[in-house]
């Protein structure tokens, strides 16, 4: 009986060391395809693919030349310069190289209309694009960001600056949206926001900033800002937000090292709120009882202009069915207009809203105000709302 459980259990440890083995095996082989696809392992896979395409292009060449011409050597050659490092990418020119010397001699001298022959054009050609990939590959190598990697870190940072900007959910009679549309229809945007609810939730801090530059230009910085801005917000008192992100922003040193800013405070309790600017167009606030809108700028500096800025608020309330409106310059300002011309037509704009509400109205109001601007808008609502508010018009 002793015999039979030891040898049991010396079975049980077999299984579950190959169990283990086994684990690993395909744990490793899973990590080195991912490591492979995201660009982090070696391009051995990629060079060994693409050094069996060549004389397989050869021999189709060879076999079949009217179909196959000698040309065809530029497809791995270009594919070679999109996912190989500068140095593997020159053994595969060396194999394309010797592919075309096989080819010129077993299909014989080149004469005048021989099509399938392998003439100087098509030397030049093969050289040309194994040139320019040389160049892609070195600007890849000198850059850090494989071929294969770089698109999906792209689409990381647009959407980390798409989550830094998402807005908290706010009690029940309150509605908030925004919207951003970048300039030139790109992915990133000098204009971003950042927002949070502090002092336990009763407070709705939001900070809505707009870089220098635009676009792809500005992306960057947007989203060094947004990260640096989403630190301090809720960490630092009210008061002291804007003082340290000038601070931040001048031991930045940029060229191009100024922002306009616009930072509310409002307490969701009782509506109150504070508002401070650096440099940004003011607020716009709708009053429900008198149907106009009310121009709210507070006194500031841009930010990243000079140290020991001070930055002082306006306050204000919002009451049921009151909205207050916070843009960024791309929306009211262009060549054509000056901002108080930009201002009456977003709040006449804004007027066909009233009635109906404001949902769903941020993006529709870019649209209608300022579709065309070549320059980063974004707009965002708060409302406080009635008891009658429905969805906006469409």
């Amino acid at each position: 009986m002793a015999a039979g459980r030891g040898r049991r259990a010396e079975a049980e440890t077999v299984t579950a060391r190959l169990k283990h083995l086994m684990h690993r095996v395909r744990t490793g082989v899973r990590k080195s395809a991912v490591d492979y696809f995201r660009g982090d392992g070696s391009d051995w896979i990629a060079l060994a693919g693409l050094l069996l395409t060549v004389p397989l292009i050869a021999a189709g060449t060879l076999a079949a030349p009217v179909w196959c011409s000698p040309a065809a050597l530029v497809l791995p050659i270009v594919a070679g310069g999109l996912l190989l490092r500068p140095a593997s990418l020159l053994g595969l020119y060396a194999a394309a190289a010797t592919a075309l010397i096989v080819e010129s001699v077993r299909l014989g001298p080149y004469t005048e209309g021989g099509a399938t022959r392998v003439t100087p054009g098509v030397v030049l050609v093969v050289a040309a694009c194994g040139f320019f990939g040389l160049l892609i590959a070195q600007f890849r190598s000198r850059v850090g960001v494989p071929w294969r990697r770089g698109g999906t870190m792209l689409f990381d940072l647009r959407e980390r600056i798409r989550v830094q900007s998402k807005l908290p959910k706010l009690p029940k009679g309150w509605h908030q949206e925004m919207a951003l549309r970048p300039a030139g229809g790109q992915s990133f945007s000098g204009d971003f926001v950042v927002a949070a609810r502090t002092n336990g939730g009763r407070t709705l801090e939001v900070v809505l900033t707009d870089v220098s530059g635009k676009g792809m230009d500005a992306g960057s910085r947007a989203l060094l800002l947004s990260g640096a801005f989403g630190g301090l917000l809720g960490s630092l008192p009210p008061h002291a937000f804007l003082p340290a992100a000038n601070g931040y922003l001048l031991r930045q040193d940029w060229e191009e090292g100024f922002a306009t800013s616009i930072h509310l405070v409002l307490d969701l309790d009782s509506g109150d709120y504070e508002l401070y600017s650096a440099g940004h167009p003011p607020g716009l606030q709708l009053s429900a009882g008198s149907g106009r809108w009310e121009e709210k700028a507070a006194e500031g500096p841009l930010l990243g202009v000079y140290e020991g800025a001070q930055f002082d608020p306006v306050k204000g309330s919002l009451r049921a069915g009151d909205v207050l409106m916070l843009f960024t310059d791309g929306l009211v300002e262009t060549a054509e207009r000056d901002i108080a011309e930009g201002i009456d037509r977003l709040t006449g704009e804004a007027d066909r809203y009233v009635a109906g509400g404001f949902h769903g109205a941020a993006w529709h109001l870019i649209e209608a105000v300022a579709k065309d601007v070549n320059d980063d808008r974004a707009l965002l609502l708060i409302c406080r709302e009635g008891p009658t508010a429905t969805s906006a018009p469409r």
